[in-house]
């Protein structure tokens, strides 16, 4: 589990070498700092799961339950487009977005970091896709969004590495306690065995940092006891992802921090 800011920064940062294509699940902490105007922090723990897409496509879902109803689940429609599976899924509108921005040389795995449906419900603040060349190095990473008005936008990271910072221009509606303005900083990190994953965003407004966010932790093939534990430990645990968001909010308003309205969103799904 990461325990601290000191343990992110730590997290090997060589690329992925081979390592079995199986479902993974996630066990570790979601972090998050507002430096401005009132100081405001909180660490939760967490879990996700970690899917190599295209090995799940060709050799089944293995212990995954994909597509249909279960304690703990995932499904291609709550991604992307929202195609179903019979469309090609979630991977098939992502290898169509590459296309059209250019990228055709993502023809290796694709590993998909993001909350599973637990209970029928589901909630992703953010996903990321680490789309990898067929010699395994690293080609994209897209950072698909969802706010709670039921929006979505999707930032394409060009040519990143691991453990390299990239920027984005914020773009997308998040919260109603930063303005649409200033850019994100990307670092990802991960162990060359694919047993640790770290994804930091902070968030920099025009007077400078603002935020500091970070999800990581312990990856572990996703078994039947795996999921047991998920499901133990962390009861309703994509419901409470939303209520925090809320619970948080109020806190916010309470310390009177700045409030703006939902603005349209973008024109295009995907800034580059």
């Amino acid at each position: 589990m990461v325990s601290d800011e000191s343990a992110v920064t730590r997290a090997v940062t060589a690329p992925p070498l081979a390592a079995p294509a199986q479902a993974l699940i996630g066990f570790g902490e979601v972090r998050h700092t507002r430096l401005r105007p009132r100081h405001h922090a909180f660490v939760y723990p967490t879990y996700f799961l970690f899917l190599p897409m295209r090995s799940l496509q060709r050799d089944g879902p293995g212990a995954l339950v994909r597509n249909r109803r279960a304690a703990l689940s995932f499904y291609d429609a709550d991604h992307g487009d929202g195609r179903s599976a019979e469309q090609g899924g979630a991977l098939a509108w992502l290898d169509e977005l590459l296309a059209r921005e250019g990228i055709t040389e993502a023809q290796g795995e694709v590993w998909l970091h993001t909350y599973p449906r637990v209970l029928g419900f589901t909630f992703k603040p953010v996903s990321f896709w680490y789309c990898h060349r067929s010699d395994g190095s690293l080609r994209a990473i897209v950072a698909e969004v969802n706010n709670t008005f039921g929006e979505r936008h999707c930032y394409l990271l060009d040519a990143p590495a691991f453990g390299v910072e990239l920027r984005a221009a914020k773009v997308f509606h998040v919260s109603p306690f930063c303005k649409v303005e200033g850019s994100y900083r990307f670092r990802f990190m991960r162990t060359p065995d694919l047993t640790r994953t770290v994804a930091r965003v902070d968030y920099d407004d025009a007077a400078g940092p603002l935020i500091q966010t970070s999800v990581g932790g312990q990856l572990q093939p996703l078994t039947a006891t795996a999921t047991r534990h998920a499901l133990l430990h962390y009861p309703l645990m994509t419901l409470a992802v939303v209520a925090r968001i809320h619970w948080h909010a109020l806190r916010l308003f309470i310390k009177h921090a700045p409030f703006f309205r939902k603005p349209a969103p973008p024109v295009h799904f995907t800034t580059r």
